[in-house]
């Protein structure tokens, strides 16, 4: 097996008055075709969802934390530059990562005076409004102008609900602003957290901070993605606050001191999907290396889920709690039925879209306020390739059809782009319209994905020029 780690630049945007913005590059990425079967183990950087939570509760923590093998991606970058400009000490230090350096992260008294730019990234417009009420002053946010598509209702109805003066002009949405007190008094509180998860993770994680803590109620039909609620409730343990949950769609956060903590970030197994995926695609085997054996991550099912779909899976612990997992294809991709894929649903929709059954994903109409709807752009992708996909009230349905090449749109959505690059795999001609949206959560998609794929390392890919 050839073994593949990245020794392209480290990506460091943080300094410098890099803004984060991506850019085209010189045309359609033509996504590459499989020889034949894969050989393949690689490392992948940092988890986006882990990053950015343990960045929050480090500005709030009650001494220095240090975050080890951080992502350094667009979305976390834009968090490290928000939580600065409220006063944030975050500093880089030479770690033992592949990907670029730790991050200590050293709270200081919150400030506000300061616009935040929030590019596309749900955890930052969605994880800093309640903190930002913790500071003192006007602190205004707004992004992409795609961002403004994304709900943030949810957000200035329960600021306001917590006694905090917000302006959004009615919209819902970013632009907005609010003006922080230095303190929120907490309490009791409502919120219809249907269309995403973060609202809920957003209150929790800056709840021990209100004088009173918070009793959060979701009043809601349903609740997306209650694994990222875990995820938050699992990190805030961590670091010595127990969030109770005495009913479903009920949490209790005690006013308590928030811990410091020195953490190593696991590796994106969501960001590992389409490389595991590739298995099933092209055939042979593909391994991540790093591994962990126990996760909060909803990208720990893609085992799971791609075993359903035709594939075999192992894991071989290396020990520190992690391992190496290991898909191999079987040279059958089979259609399932799965709800609740979450942000896995564009790769499983992609290899589905290559299956020789149907598949039916449901539980995901939240999809729809992602970085773009992500349930019409999987459908019109597809179908543009010849697919045969269905949006329902709830999901998709894919039926089996022949595929030929065409253009694919990302959406400036990075899951989308890797879709395209999957079944550009198994299918001539996928022209992947941006390639550099990746950037959000793996700037170093490109490489990643033609060294194991070629079976070869690639030119080294600048990161920064992604951005």
């Amino acid at each position: 097996m050839e073994i593949f780690r990245y020794s392209g630049p480290q990506f460091n945007p943080y300094d410098d008055g890099a803004n984060g913005e991506i850019v085209g590059d010189d045309g359609p990425w033509a996504a590459p075709v499989a020889a034949g079967p894969l050989n393949a183990r690689l490392q992948i950087p940092g988890s986006k969802s882990l990053t950015n939570r343990e960045l929050v509760l480090s500005a709030l923590a009650d001494a220095p934390s240090r975050l080890r093998a951080p992502l350094h991606s667009r979305d976390t970058a834009l968090m490290v530059q928000a939580l600065r400009s409220l006063g944030v000490g975050i500093a880089e230090e030479q770690g033992t990562g592949e990907y670029g350096p730790d991050l200590v992260v050293t709270p200081g008294p919150l400030e506000g005076g300061t616009s935040i730019d929030c590019g596309l990234a749900g955890t930052v417009m969605r994880f800093l409004p309640p903190l930002a009420a913790l500071a003192l002053g006007p602190v205004t946010f707004d992004g992409d102008p795609s961002a403004r598509r994304r709900p943030m209702r949810t957000t200035v109805q329960a600021l306001r609900a917590l006694g905090v003066d917000v302006n959004d002009d009615g919209r819902g949405t970013l632009p907005f602003s609010l003006y922080g007190t230095g303190a929120v008094e907490g309490g009791e509180l409502e919120i219809d957290a249907s269309s995403s998860s973060q609202f809920v993770s957003a209150l929790l994680m800056v709840a021990p901070r209100f004088e009173r803590g918070l009793v959060l109620r979701h009043t809601g039909d349903s609740l997306p993605s209650i694994a990222h609620i875990d995820m938050t409730i699992a990190a805030l343990a961590e670091r010595g606050v127990t969030v109770e949950t005495p009913e479903p769609g009920t949490w209790v956060v005690p006013h308590t001191p928030i811990r410091a903590r020195d953490v190593t970030i696991e590796p994106d197994l969501s960001n590992a999907a389409p490389f595991l995926a590739a298995a099933l695609v092209a055939g042979g085997s593909v391994t991540i290396e790093n591994w962990p054996e126990h996760t909060t991550q909803v990208g720990g099912e893609v085992p799971g889920i791609l075993e359903r779909m035709g594939g075999r899976s192992s894991f071989a612990p290396t020990g520190h709690g992690a391992g190496d997992l290991t898909v191999t294809g079987s040279g059958r991709i089979a259609g399932l039925d799965l709800d609740n894929a979450s942000e896995l649903a564009p790769t499983i929709a992609a290899v589905a879209a290559l299956a020789d059954g149907p598949t039916r994903l449901t539980g995901i109409a939240h999809l729809r306020g992602h970085e773009t709807d992500r349930l019409a752009a999987l459908a019109t992708e597809i179908n543009g390739l010849g697919g045969a996909v269905t949006e329902t009230d709830g999901g998709l349905e894919i039926s089996p059809a022949p595929l030929h090449g065409g253009p694919w749109r990302s959406y400036e959505d990075h899951r989308m782009a890797t879709a395209g690059a999957i079944i550009g795999l198994a299918v001539d001609g996928v022209l992947v319209d941006d390639i550099a949206t990746t950037a959000k959560t793996l700037p170093q998609f490109p490489e990643l994905w033609l060294g194991p794929l070629l079976g070869r390392t690639p030119a080294a890919v600048d990161p920064l020029s992604l951005l």
